[in-house]
């Protein structure tokens, strides 16, 4: 059922109506309302992307959009999220060698390194916040896997998961930095390739957050966020 409504999904991104709301329309929308109301949080989560030898555009695009919304002052702290998945480098870890290249502060960088599907990110990244006591939180990430997460989101968490996915045109602008990062603190030497670790099935089960260890949970008292 999921994965019929995830083909007609990206079906209508074949037309040009729904994907400038999904691109634009959306996150411009998103980010008017918090720009108008002053809103900021305590904690971004950036959910991973793998690496291979440099960073890919959507990698770049969620860690630009991060230090955007910084030094705008929309969000304080960055929870960036992904275990060593398709490559034998730490997704959070790379993000966050390019976050301190772009100029936000290592004491600001937190990592989750467990997850491996977005669903996941999104799961271990909020436990992280409600343990190091952050109370507001956005989900900074590109458009696509916004709206696909907005609904997981909305059902799943005691406190609200703010979406501010980055815009297109605004990140076009600031698409022109580039350099380099040494990634050697973020290999991991054991690295087995989820690919040869789960079978297809499995690990679209777990892109719908099957293997979330939701029982950990319950014996919790009120979730202090």
């Amino acid at each position: 059922m999921y994965r019929f409504i995830f083909l007609i999904f990206l079906v209508g991104l074949s037309f040009g109506s729904c994907r400038t709301y999904v691109y634009r329309g959306r996150p411009a929308k998103l980010y008017r309302e918090v720009a108008d109301s002053n809103k900021s949080f305590d904690v971004a989560i950036v959910p991973g992307v793998p690496f291979y030898d440099r960073w890919d555009s959507v990698m770049k695009g969620r860690v630009l959009w991060a230090d955007f919304l910084y030094k705008k002052g929309i969000i304080r702290n960055v929870i960036f999220s992904g275990s060593a998945v398709y490559s034998p480098y730490y997704e959070a870890r790379i993000m966050g060698l390019y976050a301190r290249e772009l100029g936000i502060p290592a004491a600001n960088i937190f990592f989750e390194t467990q997850a491996e599907h977005s669903t996941e990110n999104i799961y271990y990244s909020y436990e992280m916040a409600r343990k190091l006591g952050f109370k507001s939180i956005a989900l900074v990430t590109d458009p696509f896997q916004s709206l696909m997460m907005s609904g997981f989101t909305k059902r799943r968490f005691a406190t609200s998961i703010w979406h501010v996915p980055f815009i297109v045109d605004t990140l076009r602008k600031l698409n022109e930095v580039d350099f380099e990062i040494n990634p050697s603190s973020a290999y991991e030497a054991k690295f087995r390739s989820i690919v040869e670790r789960e079978s297809k099935l499995k690990r679209f089960r777990g892109t719908l957050g099957a293997f979330i260890p939701w029982e950990n949970r319950k014996n919790r008292k009120a979730d202090p966020l």
